[in-house]
């Protein structure tokens, strides 16, 4: 839909040959999604920034740019064992009204020209760190820099994303999204000791059940402090609720791997592969552990 309203002629059947391939695979990433268009899409740029808020999305629309944000959904029937119906999902936002203080937006789910509350939008947007994804031709370039100002800059983003949820924290100690959003801004800057503390408190606080579906930051941190044995627990999980799911599979391989268990984990990084054709980071790890 936001290539759509540039004019692009595709559909979604043309984007999955390419990111998703295996009809049965669950989450599509804000980064496979910005390669498909920075590698598929000649004429079209896609950018992602985190630690939006409401004002940015209004000041977007104003200037002409619709804006796809990641949030949560709530399922209409269970799919799972005690399902929490919590599930993520893109929504493509065009349009706001100030009076009645909602977004228009154009849901796959839904339909077309929903209002929702901005106090909807916000609630629901928390949970995936107030990611934004804009994609947009060549001649609004200018509009995006001028929008994003010092933010255009990855690291300035991420650290005005971190002072956000870290504030959060502070001001709403009890709110599990915050503290995760925090773990996943300091895992941006490697500082995975922190990182891991943040995720510790966002677990026991209480985070829904299908998050590992779609956030991987917690089994980067977790590998990267040594804490293999988590680790795997986490991945375990993760493929309780998804069997299917590629970064669960390259992580629990990992955890395998690290655990001495060597032809173990490269069966687990061959499913990570199979799940996802073409994944890179599965035949990146099937490499190593061939070559080391």
């Amino acid at each position: 839909m936001a290539l759509r309203f540039w004019g692009w002629e595709g559909d979604q059947y043309t984007i999955s040959d390419q990111i998703k391939p295996i009809r049965a695979d669950r989450n599509v990433n804000v980064e496979e999604l910005k390669y498909y268009v920075d590698n598929f899409v000649p004429g079209m740029y896609a950018e992602f920034r985190v630690g939006g808020d409401l004002d940015l999305l209004r000041r977007f629309l104003a200037d002409g740019i619709p804006v796809m944000i990641e949030e949560s959904f709530k399922l209409d029937k269970a799919f799972i064992v005690e399902d929490d119906f919590w599930a993520g999902h893109y929504v493509l936002l065009t349009g706001y009204d100030d009076k009645t203080q909602e977004f228009i937006t154009q849901d796959s789910e839904k339909g077309a020209n929903r209002r929702v509350a901005y106090t909807t939008t916000e609630e629901y947007w928390q949970s995936f760190n107030h990611v934004y994804i804009l994609i947009y031709p060549p001649d609004k370039q200018n509009n995006v820099l001028n929008q994003l100002g010092a933010q255009f800059d990855v690291d300035a983003n991420r650290q005005y994303a971190l002072d956000q949820a870290k504030a959060v924290t502070v001001s709403d100690p009890t709110n599990a999204f915050a503290w995760f959003n925090l773990g996943t801004n300091l895992m941006y800057f490697q500082r995975y000791e922190e990182s891991v503390a943040a995720y510790d408190q966002a677990r026991d606080l209480g985070l829904p059940k299908r998050m590992l579906r779609y956030q991987f930051g917690p089994f980067i941190s977790y590998f990267n402090m040594g804490r293999i044995d988590d680790l795997s627990a986490l991945a375990d999980y993760a493929l309780k609720i998804t069997p299917n799911s590629e970064e669960a599979l390259l992580w629990k391989g990992w955890a395998l791997y690290r655990q001495g268990n060597r032809e173990e984990a490269l069966a687990s990084f061959q499913k990570a592969l199979d799940a996802h054709p073409n994944y890179g980071d599965a035949q990146y790890a099937i490499n190593y552990v061939y070559n080391n």
